[in-house]
């Protein structure tokens, strides 16, 4: 049930989008408008409170608790653990807006500062730090902590419906169980497909800007096709060690490209920039989590802040599942730690790389990147390689980390839905594995669409089409955030009855430790007792008992 009309829901969706794109544009944008003005302060509230409670389960009680019981071994070293999690962390998303977002509240900042003022420079790297560090992160930590707690702990095998088992009893067999199971699976499939989507729109931006291809929706076809074959060859044909090897290359290739444009870029700025910005983060860290615009009424936490905790949600299924996958045997204190922040220092070191190397270029230099950012989002990466040397050496790199980024991407979460959708199968059927890699295209395709449309011949499709990608995933989003606070209650309720558990077996057994020393210390005390009893004090023998010689 929950495949089929996940399935139904999200065909009605690209029909619309092909058919009715102008229409489908609008209904996003006003179903948008309608979800931050009177849900965004909720992403906001739920969001920060799950990093209080990741925070709370890590340094009280709970944080010694082990996924997979008490006797559980990790399964990976330490070293290799937390390689995973790099890997997890990096992504299209990173490329795509490494640049992008910090030039874009730079035009357009946050706060009512002055467009191109140093503040609002300052401003926009403390806010590209907020929407890619901790609070990202402690999303996919309470979906993959869960999940692994209820795999490894309770034998479930993870679906989302199951992880609300403790609150919603025998409902999680039934109707609502399959509601939320939907709810789970259509935000993840939009998710996906807004990453992918935003693939495909930098992708040919970069095919178009650096190398001379046409720029418009044809290419942005032309590439989700070329990646759709390689994505679905690999999920139809098993070919996921290749896939894998793709992965770790392309973890190489990102190394490399970021190290790159440290060196060529202002390196001394770059340094500068991400101390100053950390230090600014962490001090302004309360009042970024729950800055809402009531007086003022700007869009701008809207805009941006609530698109991304609703982008973050929408994955948390799918990377969620990964984290738990590679956490067996990990204390909730090592996992806590490990999965909020080493992923965090990754993305924050990246965005000081490109975003500082972007500042840098556009207040120092005289670099347009303004200009760029008028064309789309997207551009903002290209235009910065082409005011450094080798910039199509560049841009090649940054191309090829996307394509395969994509790729990897798509293959994965085709298995995750099919997964989702089949009752947590971990191996589910072929013909479900290609049923999924299919809506995931059509779906980038129908939004992207959608967008070029709706913008006419005014020069700003791919704007467009990922302003309504934006749209889209954040609407998708708020039903699954209400999910998510229910998700935690009930992991704080099974984790707090193991806890209890583990403390009335340890007092148990240190009764019984108790009893065994008192019973020794009694037999001790009168082993004492006889041995100081004097000789003379023993009774006299009778004749009768006296020794005689044979």
């Amino acid at each position: 049930m929950v495949f089929r009309i996940s399935i139904a829901l999200l065909v009605v969706l690209v029909v619309l989008g092909v058919l009715l794109p102008e229409t489908f544009y609008d209904v996003s944008a006003a179903a948008l408008a309608g979800v931050i003005a009177y849900g965004g302060w909720l992403f906001l509230l739920i969001v920060a409170l799950i990093v209080a409670f990741l925070l709370y389960l890590a340094f009280a009680r709970y944080g010694a608790l082990r996924i997979g019981g008490e006797d559980a071994e990790p399964e990976f070293s330490s070293a290799t653990w937390l390689a995973m999690l790099f890997a997890a962390g990096m992504g299209i998303g990173l490329v795509f807006w490494g640049a992008a977002e910090p030039v874009s509240h730079l035009a357009a900042p946050p706060e009512a500062l002055a467009p191109g003022s140093i503040d609002a420079a300052r401003a926009s790297m403390r806010y590209v730090f907020f929407h890619w560090g901790l609070h990202p992160w402690a999303i996919y930590a309470l979906v993959g902590l869960a999940i692994a707690w209820f795999r490894y702990n309770l034998g479930k095998n993870g679906q989302i419906s199951e992880l609300l088992q403790p609150l919603i009893g025998r409902f999680a067999s039934g109707w609502l169980a399959a509601a939320i199971d939907i709810i789970a699976v259509l935000a993840t499939a939009v998710g996906v497909a807004t990453t992918l989507g935003f693939g495909a729109a930098q992708i040919s931006a970069g095919l178009s800007r650096s190398f001379g291809l046409p720029q418009g929706f044809g290419l942005q076809l032309t590439v989700i096709a070329i990646a759709f074959v390689l994505y679905m060859a690999s999920s139809v044909s098993g070919l996921h060690r290749g896939i894998k090897w793709l992965s770790s290359t392309n973890l190489v290739i990102a190394t490399l490209l970021a190290l790159a444009v440290f060196v060529i870029g202002p390196t001394r700025f770059i340094l500068d920039t991400f101390t100053t910005t950390l230090g600014g983060y962490i001090n302004s860290l309360p009042d970024m989590s729950l800055r809402m615009a009531p007086y003022s009424g700007a869009s701008w936490v809207g805009d941006w802040t609530v698109f991304f905790w609703a982008w973050w949600i929408a994955w948390a299924p799918f990377v969620g599942a990964f984290i738990a996958r590679v956490s067996y045997g990990r204390t909730v204190r090592e996992f806590v730690v490990g999965v909020v922040l080493l992923p965090s220092l990754v993305g924050f070191m990246w965005f000081a790389v490109f975003g500082g190397a972007a500042l840098h270029a556009e207040i120092f230099e005289g670099t347009d990147l303004g200009a760029a950012l008028a064309q789309g989002h997207e551009q903002v990466l290209f235009a910065l390689f082409e005011s450094m040397p080798a910039s199509q050496l560049l841009a090649g790199a940054a191309i090829v980390l996307l394509m395969v980024f994509f790729v990897t991407s798509a293959d994965s979460a085709t298995m995750i839905l099919a997964s989702m959708s089949s009752a947590g199968d971990p191996d589910p059927p072929l013909k479900r594995r290609v049923t999924w890699g299919v809506v995931q295209a059509l779906i980038a395709v129908a939004l992207l669409r959608a967008g070029s449309d709706a913008a006419g011949a005014d020069g700003e499709a791919a704007k467009s089409g990922l302003d309504a990608l934006q749209a889209m995933v954040t609407v998708v989003a708020l039903p699954f955030v209400i999910l998510l606070a229910a998700v935690a209650f009930s992991l704080y309720k099974v984790m707090s009855d193991e806890e209890l558990h583990q403390e009335r077996r340890a007092r148990n057994f240190r009764h019984a430790i108790e009893r065994w020393l008192a019973r020794e210390e009694a037999d001790v005390e009168r082993l004492r007792e006889a041995a100081a009893t004097p000789a003379d004090d023993a009774p006299p023998l009778d004749e009768g008992d006296a020794p005689r010689r044979g």
